[in-house]
């Protein structure tokens, strides 16, 4: 896939768990999706911030103007997954957040299908979309896995800062996933 196919793949499986989450018979099920949404929504933008972004400051007209809007949307969207983060299961809050989130992430995709990846796809070779597409790809292993919404959202910063977050974060998840006795 090239990098504009696997952001848009990205796109698809985070619908798919707004679905599930409405979908859950429990808030045991519902907290599961929470964890798959801010895992993969976190990943997701750190990479397009890390990666696709910059490309696109350099090759659109307007690419200076129209990054710094999608990071504020991203800075939007790590707020609130940041606020899911921190619930307990049950929370009543929580619902409020997801729809939140909906909201605002199927905003953000909207405008990336429809306008910025298209002139992406213009402006950029198929050549190098495949080859970011690879890169991304292999980058998903290794990015963080929460919201980090303090951090740089811009090389050079967001070069240094993305690998340390991304080591806190498999940390703290592996961590999160042994048993508690």
């Amino acid at each position: 896939m090239d990098a504009l196919e696997v952001l848009m793949h990205d796109h698809r499986m985070v619908e798919q768990l707004f679905r599930d989450y409405h979908a859950a018979a429990s808030d045991t099920q519902r907290r599961a999706v929470v964890e798959l949404l801010v895992r993969e929504l976190s990943k997701h933008a750190a990479l397009e911030e890390l990666l696709v972004y910059p490309l696109a400051r350099k090759v659109l007209p307007d690419g200076a103007e129209e990054i710094d809007e999608h990071l504020g949307e991203h800075m939007a969207v790590k707020q609130t997954l940041l606020a899911l983060d921190k619930l307990p299961e049950g929370d009543a809050r929580t619902d409020g957040l997801v729809a939140e989130l909906r909201r605002d992430v199927t905003e953000h995709v909207r405008e990336e299908e429809e306008d910025f990846m298209p002139r992406v796809r213009a402006a950029v070779s198929q050549e190098d979309l495949d080859d970011l597409g690879q890169v991304l790809t292999k980058a998903k292993q290794s990015a963080p896995t929460r919201p980090h919404p303090h951090a740089p959202d811009q090389p050079p910063a967001l070069t240094l800062a993305g690998p340390v977050a991304a080591a806190y974060d498999r940390l703290r998840d592996r961590l999160d996933r042994r048993p508690r006795t």
